[in-house]
């Protein structure tokens, strides 16, 4: 586990909520030495709302409540120092990209709007933990081993690949340009170029404040992780449709809990019901890499999806630009 040393329990902007009497039900206790067959069936038994305590590697139970529904929660994986320290981290990373006028990272865009003062504001980024020692060496510590072997004994953390170290921010305010996101599936591309689903595709989360199922946050589809391609293409329109499902569960978390689920599933996050500050809820994903060794630099292009994004993004800030001007005058 990476040792804090002295200052490095740094305070973040915006510390998380914390009510010591609103703890976390306990973790699911799976019994020992289960068969595949019986960890099936206690897998089947649990409510969707179970938590799992993350130990030297992912049991039989856990594996199987991950193979019939398509996710799972870790306990508080990262602690309250950590939590705080990695926020911190993201505040001072966001005044570095201000002050240097970055907008993309290694082909990455960056998104920035304006939060709720009014002011610049870091809305996501990739490639996170390249400007941080400390949280590359939190992203590769080895309580994260047993998620890594999820992806494959030979996966590795892809800090320089892909998008890296995504940090997510969502705030509903008048002036944001990410409040939430709408229902999609990250199989897309493969469907549509393959015409088949791909294989599992796990995403591996960590949430940083309290959310409650009133408070917005993930929405999953258990279960649409074993689609098939129709479904996958037709049953709602990706990064469109925001409405609630019947079916959605709202994941619930406390600050430093982990979470694992297979991108072929539907997905969305919901938008706070408040606004401003109260509706602040950030997450950070780290990739997992089994393919050939293919490093980022500052000269990659920019994927065209990425690219699609990043217009209305811009569009979404300019929009909130001229607002801000507005309630100035």
């Amino acid at each position: 586990m990476p040792v804090l040393a002295p200052g490095e329990s740094l305070s973040p902007r915006h510390p998380p909520r914390r009510d010591p009497s609103d703890g976390p039900p306990l973790c699911a206790v799976e019994p020992a030495g289960l068969t595949a067959g019986q960890a099936a069936a206690w897998a089947e038994s649990l409510p969707l709302s179970a938590r799992f305590q993350l130990g030297p590697v992912v049991t039989e139970g856990q594996l199987a409540f991950l193979a019939r529904h398509g996710f799972a929660v870790f306990d508080r994986v990262a602690s309250f120092e950590e939590v705080d320290t990695i926020l911190a981290e993201v505040d001072r990373i966001e005044a570095e990209l201000l002050a240097a006028g970055c907008t993309t990272v290694n082909g990455v865009p960056v998104w920035f709007g304006l939060d709720p003062d009014g002011r610049d504001y870091l809305f996501r980024m990739g490639f996170t933990s390249t400007y941080s020692e400390w949280l590359s060496r939190f992203v590769r510590d080895d309580r994260f081993d047993p998620i890594r072997r999820l992806i494959g004994d030979n996966a590795r953390i892809g800090e320089r690949e892909k998008d890296g170290v995504v940090f997510n921010r969502y705030v509903r305010d008048a002036r944001s340009i990410r409040p939430g996101l709408a229902w999609h599936t990250d199989a897309l591309r493969d469907v549509f170029y393959n015409w088949r689903m791909p294989g599992p595709m796990l995403n591996v989360g960590l949430h940083f404040d309290r959310i409650r199922p009133s408070d917005g946050g993930l929405r999953l589809l258990p279960g649409t992780h074993t689609q098939g391609v129709a479904s996958t293409l037709f049953r709602k329109i990706h990064f469109v449709t925001q409405r609630p499902d019947p079916a959605e569960l709202a994941v619930e978390t406390w600050p430093g809990d982990l979470t694992v689920h297979d991108g072929r599933m539907w997905h969305r996050v919901e938008a706070a019901p408040v606004s401003g500050w109260p509706s602040l809820r950030r997450s950070m994903y780290v990739p997992y890499v089994c393919d050939t060794w293919h490093p980022k630099d500052e000269n990659s292009p920019t994927p065209l999806y990425l690219r699609a994004f990043d217009l209305v993004m811009k569009a979404r800030r300019a929009r909130a630009l001229r607002q801000s001007a507005t309630r100035s005058k």
